[in-house]
C-alpha cells in the first residue's frame, strides 16, 4: 500500500436542519490521481471546501499527510494545494509578479521556486506577460503554479478543464498525469466531463446525495460491468436457453446481453447450438463511466 496523503473519516455537515454530507470516508494515496463525481447537489463542492478549509465540517475527521486538519491547521495546510472554481489571478500583473505576490505569503519560497513551478507548469516564454493576454488554459496553469509555490503533496483541482478546448483539455490532462507519476503528488479531481475522468483518473468516488454510493479503480468498476453480447437466431429461444445458464439476461434490440464470465462462454456458446439456436454474432461489450455513472446514481445529472 503505497503513502496515504489525505485520509477522510465519517465526514458529515448540516446546514440548518439539513444533512448536506453525510458520513464520507475516502483515502488518497501517493502519486494517484483521484477522481471525485457528484449529481447536481450531491455536496461535491461542500466536501472540497471542507477539504480545503473553507468550512467547517459538522462531524468527522480530514487529515492531510497525518496532520488533522482541525487540531493542526496551518501544518495541514502546508502540505495542501488547490484551485477551489477559478484560479484567483490579477489580470494586471505580470505571471512573475503574480507569483511572486502569493510567494510572499509563504515560507521558504523563494524566486529559485518560482523559476521551478513556472518551468515546469510550462510558461517560461509567457511569464512576464501580463495575465489579461493570456489563454483560459495559460490562466489554468498560471494557477497551479501558485498552488505548487509551497511544495505541496495534496494538489486539489475544482473542474480544471472548464471551458478548455479540446485541445487545451488534451493539455491539462497529460500534465496532471505528469504531476501525479512523475512529481509524486496525489490529486484530487472533480469534473463534470466523466469522458475526462475516465481518461485522467486511477480511481473515482461518486457521491449522491451526500454519500459515497462506490468508490474504486476506474478498471474495477467498468470491469465489473462488463457483459457479453449475442446476436442469436432464433433471439427468443436464445434467451430462453442463456436464461437457464446465468442469471443476467436483458434484451437489447437485437442482441441479448449477459454477463461477462470468459469460462463459462465456451459451454453457452456449445448448448446454445445444441439447442438448434445459431450464434451470428458474440462480443464483449465494455460500458463507459457515464453509463456506470448513471446506473449508480438512478439517473441522476451530473455538476
Amino acid at each position: 500500500m503505497s503513502e496515504i496523503t489525505l485520509s477522510v473519516r465519517g465526514l458529515r455537515k448540516v446546514i440548518g436542519r439539513r444533512e448536506i454530507i453525510s458520513g464520507l470516508d475516502f483515502e488518497l494515496h501517493r502519486g494517484e490521481v483521484f477522481g471525485f463525481l457528484g449529481p447536481n447537489g450531491a455536496g461535491k463542492t461542500t466536501t472540497i471546501r471542507m477539504l480545503v478549509g473553507l468550512m467547517k465540517p459538522t462531524a468527522g475527521s480530514i487529515h492531510i499527510c497525518g496532520y488533522d486538519i482541525d487540531k493542526q491547521f496551518p501544518d495541514a495546510m502546508s502540505q495542501l494545494g488547490c484551485i477551489v472554481e477559478n484560479p484567483e489571478l490579477y489580470s494586471y500583473l505580470s505571471g512573475w509578479n503574480n507569483l511572486l505576490y502569493f510567494a510572499r505569503m509563504l515560507k521558504n519560497v523563494d524566486e529559485a521556486r518560482i523559476h521551478e513551478v513556472v518551468k515546469l507548469v510550462g510558461l517560461s516564454a509567457r511569464i512576464h506577460d501580463k495575465v489579461k493576454t493570456y489563454s483560459l488554459g495559460m490562466r489554468q496553469r498560471l494557477g497551479i503554479a501558485q498552488a505548487l509555490l509551497g511544495r505541496p503533496k495534496v494538489l486539489i483541482l475544482d473542474e480544471p478543464t472548464n471551458g478548455l478546448d479540446p485541445s487545451g483539455i488534451r493539455e491539462m490532462r497529460e500534465f496532471i498525469r505528469y504531476l501525479a507519476e512523475k512529481e509524486g503528488l496525489s490529486v484530487l479531481v472533480s469534473s463534470h466531463l466523466l469522458s475526462e475522468i475516465q481518461l485522467l483518473c486511477d480511481r473515482v468516488a461518486i457521491i449522491s446525495k451526500g454519500r459515497i454510493v462506490k468508490t474504486d479503480s476506474v478498471e474495477s468498476l467498468l470491469r465489473n460491468q462488463e457483459r457479453l453480447r449475442w446476436k442469436l437466431v432464433p433471439r427468443e429461444k436464445g434467451r430462453e436457453v442463456l436464461g437457464r445458464l446465468t442469471s443476467l439476461v436483458e434484451a437489447s434490440g437485437d442482441y441479448v446481453m449477459t454477463t461477462y464470465a470468459e469460462e463459462e462462454v465456451g459451454g453457452w456458446n456449445a448448448q446454445l447450438v445444441e439447442a438448434g439456436v445459431t450464434v451470428m454474432e458474440m462480443s464483449r461489450s465494455m460500458p463507459s463511466l457515464e453509463d456506470l455513472f448513471l446506473e449508480l446514481t438512478g439517473g441522476e445529472s451530473i455538476d
